[in-house]
């Protein structure tokens, strides 16, 4: 006979980051974001999610990111179960500097990549100065 001491406060706490995650090993869909020239680019993890599970929306300037990974087959003796499984959603805000009518999806891999471009109203542009030969233009 084997007698296992139990600590309700460590099966709290391995429970936690199950459902809410780590710094190393968060639950949600990891991602990373940045800036490419006159668009930003946004990847998230999914490894085992379906394509045809995924479902990208954008109301207002709310970009939401849904997936969803089918639970393991439950004839098999898991060894192991540590991959989250279920509904993931992720929400981002975007800027007024986007144009949320132009985004588009890809996903390879396990990766979804959005590509989401600058709005034009909102990409830097030159000014041209102009000169004036007159001198009481420049003094008012």
């Amino acid at each position: 006979m084997m007698l296992m001491r139990t600590d309700p406060f460590r099966e709290l706490d391995r429970l936690t980051q199950q459902a809410l995650g780590t710094a190393s090993r968060p639950a949600v869909m990891p991602m990373d974001a940045w800036r490419e020239d006159d668009q930003f680019v946004v990847e998230f993890d999914l490894p085992g999610v379906q394509p045809e599970s995924l479902d990208i929306d954008v109301e207002r300037n709310v970009l939401t990111v849904r997936a969803e990974r089918s639970a393991l087959d439950q004839d098999r003796e898991m060894v192991a179960a540590e991959r989250p499984w279920g509904v993931f959603t992720r929400q981002l805000l975007l800027g007024e500097n986007v144009d949320t009518d132009r985004i588009e999806a890809r996903y390879h891999e396990g990766v979804l990549r959005l590509t989401i471009p600058v709005a034009e109203q909102a990409r830097p542009r030159r000014i041209e100065i102009n000169q004036t030969k007159d001198k009481t233009a420049v003094n008012a």
